[in-house]
């Protein structure tokens, strides 16, 4: 006999104020993350909030980001994301970019995609 699965969703549209960003744990391929979700302009784009430059977590307090205009910054040492395709564009990491975790909304509900 099948079992029928439910996965949970990551997070809802409603938990993510436009241009803001909210901090979920998820369960990805390699272990449990935690992932940072970005909306800005009716686009969700999620990262492992992880900096490239030092391996820290992105957030100065847990689930708090430094967001402006289109940029988000790391906390530790300064390093600016493009909050639309993760790319560091300045800082000590300029050049290098956030991982990206794919993601599928229904509705309200945002759920990890494919590879995640």
């Amino acid at each position: 006999m099948d079992t029928l699965v439910r996965v949970k969703p990551l997070c809802h549209l409603s938990d993510i104020p436009e241009s803001g960003a909210t901090a979920v744990d998820a369960v990805l391929h390699d272990g449990v993350d935690s992932v940072i979700v970005l909306r800005r302009d009716g686009q969700v784009h999620a990262y492992l909030n992880v900096c490239p430059h030092a391996g820290r977590r992105l957030d100065y307090a847990p689930g708090k980001f430094l967001l402006r205009n289109d940029t988000l910054t790391c906390a530790v040492h300064g390093a600016t994301f493009q909050q639309s395709s993760g790319l560091c564009v300045g800082g000590p990491c300029c050049g290098d970019s956030l991982r990206e975790i794919p993601l599928r909304i229904e509705g309200d509900e945002v759920y990890l995609g494919e590879g995640a």
